[in-house]
């Protein structure tokens, strides 16, 4: 099957990719030798009639992020399937602090995959919460000031540098999760843009998180990502009556209606839509977590087709869709193939970026 055209007028699509899938020291350290994300995935079993679990990943396996064939073989999948670029999760903690950063730094090293690229800091305390210990810090975000700033921006220079790196106007897209948790966060922006400025790039274009349109005299990111966290967007009326987390069932919501609120997310020219191919975060927090049931590639389909339609009118290098998620298998977001529905989630993709009429040029 060809891959879509860059140049079709189609919007580009750009799949947040979790590093969580190989062994460091300090997860075996907290959770047990050889833990990866893989370890909660395995583990996971149905907590109601019906609920989708365990989940077990299709053609390309229980993979290891060490292994370039792997990594490869995700760009192929990507981009045959209409995503334009993987957005790494990225961590950096302060005072240079750095976990789970191997496989992107093979990715800019080796010049492999040719897939593009971006990063999305993950500026949050990582807790015990995935294994119902949320009050135990395991390593806390911090922001020592202005040069751990400077630290941090010398260190992502060479990818922001690399020409695969994914750009707005010729601008390297940079993601902050958590916008409000920066002491400063206009002063962060004016920094990092400056500091971009003397490297010799035109700027940065920042994007946040949250909230999902900019306020009054709020920080001034370039664009916010709406529904990029379902469970903050999740409708209180469940699918099936909730039973109580207290007999371990978690609240079930419904993926249809979930996808149906995205056009009214979506409000302003600063706002990109994201596109959730599901969610189901039992794996990682029990009872605690929550479910969107029926997420089917049918109605992934329609979402896709309802985010091209909330950005045709931006201007063309701001048509842009976040996917949450290319990998995230433990909340049950990812685009992979699984052994449910093989590759049905990308099929998805591709006839939703397909089915409506192209995207037309807006005059600049």
């Amino acid at each position: 099957m060809e891959q879509i055209a860059a140049d079709e007028g189609i919007p580009r699509v750009v799949a947040f990719y979790l590093p969580q899938y190989f062994p460091i020291p300090e997860n075996d350290e907290w959770w047990g030798p050889g833990f990866t994300e893989w370890t909660n995935v395995a583990q996971a079993r149905p907590r109601y009639p019906g609920h989708y679990q365990p989940r077990v990943p299709g053609e390309l396996g229980f993979y290891d992020l060490r292994v370039p064939e792997t990594r490869q073989a995700q760009a192929d999948l990507a981009q045959q399937y209409g995503v334009t670029a993987f957005c790494y999760w990225h961590y950096w903690f302060g005072g240079g602090r750095r976990l789970l950063e191997r496989p992107f730094a093979e990715v800019l090293e080796s010049k492999e995959p040719s897939l593009s690229f971006c990063l999305a800091w993950a500026n949050q305390s990582w807790s015990g919460i995935w294994h119902g210990a949320p009050d135990r810090v395991l390593v806390e975000q911090t922001y020592p000031g202005d040069d751990d700033y400077r630290a941090h921006f010398d260190a992502v220079l060479p990818a922001f540098l690399d020409p695969r790196y994914f750009r707005v106007d010729g601008k390297p897209l940079f993601y902050v999760f958590f916008t409000s948790a920066l002491p400063d966060p206009q002063h962060f922006l004016d920094f990092w843009r400056g500091l971009a400025i003397d490297a010799g790039l035109p700027g940065i274009y920042f994007v946040g998180s949250s909230p999902p349109v900019r306020p009054p005299g709020g920080p001034d990111f370039d664009a916010f990502v709406v529904a990029a966290h379902p469970q903050r967007y999740i409708r209180r009326r469940d699918v099936v009556r909730r039973l109580g987390r207290r007999l371990g069932v978690p609240p079930v919501r419904s993926y249809r209606r979930f996808s149906a609120a995205l056009p009214q997310l979506v409000q302003n020219v600063q706002s990109l839509p994201c596109v959730v191919p599901g969610w189901d975060n039992t794996p990682r927090s029990g009872k605690e977590g929550v479910v969107l049931h029926g997420a089917t590639p049918e109605e992934f389909q329609r979402q896709v087709e309802r985010a091209v339609d909330c950005v045709r009118s931006y201007p063309r290098d701001e048509q842009i869709i976040f996917v949450k998620a290319w990998n995230e298998w433990a909340e049950g977001d990812y685009l992979e193939p699984d052994r449910r529905y093989g590759r049905g989630f990308l099929e998805a993709l591709r006839s939703g970026l397909e089915s409506v009429p192209r995207v037309s040029e807006r005059d600049r």
